[in-house]
């Protein structure tokens, strides 16, 4: 016999209570059929999260009934085993919900559980804000590292002792990042804030350069804010505006320059936006392969993907190019070229 959950014209907290407490009741090997108008991500992601937060098996499979309503077929199991932590798969949300949805899934658990996050990209600005903000309670440990699939095994250790501030969308302690990492973790979670949202930076004073690198990149589009300053100790809250006000240069331009004449000839522009992002990466290094010696794409993005160059750098040899041609809040338009020479200096242009 399968139960029916109507799941439809709720709230997320209100579908999120309902599913989970039917499926607590639920026997093992029983089957739900959930009828939701929301996003099929979201219910998957709020699956997933029941899995992790109740440590419980479900499996289910998703029926579209009309253009807004969809059937998800769920099967509930048995308790996972003590030392088997479940999956999350955050591939198909958007990059704006991964952190809010990690954030909170990390607070949910309790010492000595935790699950393995499943990524398209090194997830490492979230271990920065965990342990910013959740302090010495996180254990991080990287099961793979590969092109469009990172997992990371993410664990709980203790009630924390970091402090997370109310006023603040995110926060950064700076001072506990490598100093090579700072700037790309700071610029790369920037990126997936949501309009009127705030980052916090701890610092060991005014980070006047990053000031500088976000003037350049972002414009009029955010403010900066030093909200307390003493000595060994500065902190800076960062919102983001409106994307309209543009960027420092006054607004972006229609296409990317073309490149000087006898350098890498354009042969497509690649627009992922659209994809899912699990497929973006797939995507781009499928567009690298098929360049010839001396071609490149232009890539447009929703994000500064910064990751990506370390990933290419890493492993397309030395005839890789990479050349910021835009970079707005929404909108970060890159050269990727193969080169027919090898005289790179090794840093993005």
């Amino acid at each position: 016999m399968t139960d029916t959950l109507e799941l439809r014209s709720a709230s997320r907290a209100e579908r999120r209570d309902r599913l989970f407490e039917h499926l607590d009741d639920a026997d093992p090997e029983s089957s739900t059929t959930a009828v939701t108008d929301a996003d099929p991500v979201e219910t998957a992601t709020l699956l997933d999260r029941y899995r992790i937060e109740r440590g419980r098996r479900v499996d289910w499979e998703a029926d579209r009934i009309d253009a807004e309503t969809r059937e998800i077929r769920i099967t509930t199991g048995e308790a996972f085993d003590a030392d088997e932590w479940p999956a999350f798969d955050v591939r198909d949300l958007p990059p704006q919900r991964r952190h809010e949805e990690l954030t909170g899934t990390f607070d949910a658990l309790e010492a000595g559980e935790g699950f393995v996050l499943v990524n398209d990209h090194d997830p490492k600005p979230l271990y920065h804000e965990l342990r910013s903000t959740r302090g010495e309670t996180i254990e991080w440990e990287y099961l793979s590292e590969g092109a469009g699939e990172w997992r990371v095994r993410i664990g709980k250790t203790g009630d924390g002792d970091g402090a997370v501030d109310d006023a603040a969308d995110t926060t950064f302690d700076v001072r506990e990042i490598p100093k090579a990492e700072r700037h790309p973790t700071i610029h790369h979670r920037y990126g997936t804030l949501l309009e009127g949202a705030t980052m916090e930076l701890v610092a060991p004073h005014e980070p006047r350069p990053l000031h500088r690198e976000f003037r350049q990149q972002y414009g009029e589009s955010f403010t900066w804010a030093v909200v307390e300053e003493e000595p060994g100790r500065c902190r800076v809250r960062i919102t983001k505006e409106d994307e309209a006000n543009g960027d420092a240069s006054g607004g972006a331009t229609a296409e990317p320059s073309a490149p000087p004449e006898g350098s890498l000839s354009v042969t497509e522009k690649l627009d992922v936006r659209e994809l899912p992002p699990a497929r973006r990466h797939e995507a781009i290094f499928e567009a690298y392969e098929g360049l010839a010696p001396g071609e490149a794409f232009v890539l447009v993005n929703d994000h500064d993907p910064e990751p990506l160059y370390h990933q290419f750098d890493a492993e397309a040899g030395p005839a890789f190019r990479w050349e910021y041609r835009r970079q707005e809040p929404g909108a970060f338009e890159v050269l990727i070229g193969r080169a027919e020479t090898d005289d790179r200096d090794g840093t993005p242009l």
